[in-house]
């Protein structure tokens, strides 16, 4: 990238072709800290900061360009006011940094960043769904990267700055982009559908994340369903066969449309599943007449449908099946559910990020298949509306089911436990505690030498308090980091 193409992104304008428009500009950053000599910095307007207090900083680190609302601390720059038409694109002094003053800083970053992916022949594949986005976009990064140069979203950069960051890394040598989608409301994966044009659109599921701020399933469909709609008439709609939801949404996208599942009904399709516990999964995949024994390093049962996810993209880009293959069984994927040792040798399920019924009860069934006495620490699940309470009782009927030692944390938590207690749970298999101190305390002193803990809860809960106070380094897995919208 020059800064020439900044320019013309944002002006609407071509620059003088000069040396000094010719200049390669260095990585897109938003935090200062990531600043180095010849990169962008673009200011944003966050919850907890702002980025125009740190322009001066970001200058001090070498920036060669600043994208900011105001010129706060920008002494020294080439200001080129964007909001009207510059009359001029030559810098008085080009050994100056730029600064572009814009009305809004991160609709100028989602501007920018559509504008670059339009100058590069690319095909993007979108991820999103309400579980498993992350997994499923790393499956596909996999596979499409047996064949093709890909470039992916990291962690789940999967909202409107981290989408717009990732397509910022295009360089010329990419043939493939796996993004995730996440969202909030509806509109907004519409909106990065529009940024990133993707021609292959996966849906993982519905689920009830962000029910209190959608209010209905149905709503939370309609916004996924956004991804779909926005496929042009050539691309394909990869969608879960076995979410009722999801399979609607073929009547809603011009594009083909593709499912996968566990059903022989549908196109990629898995059956025989064996869970190996932290050794991964195998499973039988299907496709027309082929039969092929799959492997893969994926942690539990329900993983099998990003494996499936990830073989039907690679299908439709005409990879072979020794590429899909390899690419899920030789996968360096990383999980969000994190094996780490803890005391006495037991095993800690770190599974922190973000929890909902549907995830929840995802981690206790891969609980379930792990040997030694089982414990499940269980906190909060938020965001969940209507459905609050029934699925915290879901997860509570589960628990029943698997584990030997249920700890509870916060209010909502202790309904998992008052329904495990009301279903048959032993009194003395059941703790309700209000903070993560206190679980910390009970755990170290239950802990045994066998014991597999699982610690699964919302991201307000910072339930990761727990797994740092007791666990002990290294990974036996390597895990995500958090970023990005859950939904």
């Amino acid at each position: 990238m020059r800064i020439a193409d900044l320019l013309t992104a944002l002006t609407d304008q071509t620059p003088p072709d000069t040396e000094w428009a010719r200049r390669p500009l260095g990585p897109v950053v938003i935090d200062s800290r990531e600043v180095r000599p010849g990169v962008c910095f673009v200011a944003l307007r966050g919850e907890q900061r702002d980025g125009h207090e740190f322009l001066a900083d970001a200058l001090s680190r070498g920036a060669l360009a600043l994208v900011a609302e105001r010129p706060t601390g920008v002494e020294g720059c080439w200001l080129v006011d964007v909001r009207h038409p510059p009359s001029s694109l030559a810098p008085p002094d080009p050994a100056q940094p730029l600064c572009l003053l814009v009305k809004d800083s991160l609709a100028s970053l989602q501007k920018w960043a559509a504008y670059w992916r339009r100058q590069h022949r690319v095909r993007v594949v979108g991820v999103t769904g309400s579980v498993g986005k992350t997994t499923t976009k790393e499956m596909i990064h996999s596979v499409l990267s047996r064949r093709f140069r890909t470039l992916k979203s990291e962690g789940n950069y999967n909202n409107e700055i981290g989408l717009p960051l990732t397509l910022l890394q295009l360089i010329p040598r990419h043939q493939r982009v796996v993004v995730e989608m996440g969202m909030y409301g509806l509109g907004e994966i519409a909106q990065l559908a529009q940024i990133a044009q993707p021609v292959i659109g996966v849906v993982t599921n519905v689920g009830p994340t962000h029910l209190e701020r959608l209010g209905t399933l149905a709503r939370i469909a309609q916004a996924k369903r956004e991804l779909v709609e926005a496929l042009p008439p050539e691309g394909v709609a990869i969608l879960n066969g076995d979410d009722e939801q999801v399979m609607a949404m073929a009547d809603y996208t011009p594009a083909r449309a593709l499912c996968y599942g566990l059903r022989p009904e549908c196109e990629v399709w898995a059956d025989e599943i064996v869970s190996q516990g932290l050794e991964g999964v195998r499973f039988r995949l299907h496709h027309g007449g082929e039969v092929l024994h799959i492997r893969t390093p994926l942690l539990g049962r329900h993983s099998v449908h990003a494996a499936l996810a990830a073989a039907a993209v690679g299908l439709v880009e005409g990879e072979s099946w020794e590429e899909i293959v390899t690419g899920l069984q030789e996968t360096s994927v990383h999980l969000r559910l994190v094996a780490l040792p803890g005391p006495y040798g037991s095993i800690l399920l770190d599974d922190t990020y973000n929890a909902s019924p549907v995830s929840t009860i995802a981690a206790l069934n891969l609980l379930e298949e792990l040997p030694g006495r089982k414990i499940a620490v269980l906190g909060d699940m938020l965001e969940l509306g209507d459905s609050e309470e029934e699925g915290h009782r879901k997860v509570g009927r589960r628990a029943l089911e698997v584990v030997d030692l249920l700890i509870t944390v916060g209010q909502r938590g202790r309904i998992i436990g008052q329904e495990a207690l009301a279903c048959g749970m032993d009194e003395a298999q059941v703790l309700m505690v209000e903070d993560n101190r206190a679980a910390i305390a009970h755990l170290r002193e239950l802990i045994e030498g066998d014991d597999v803990i699982l610690v699964k809860g919302s991201r307000g809960m910072a339930m990761e308090e727990i797994v740092n106070a007791l666990a002990q380094r290294p990974a036996v897995a390597v895990g995500a980091a958090p970023c990005g919208r859950p939904g």
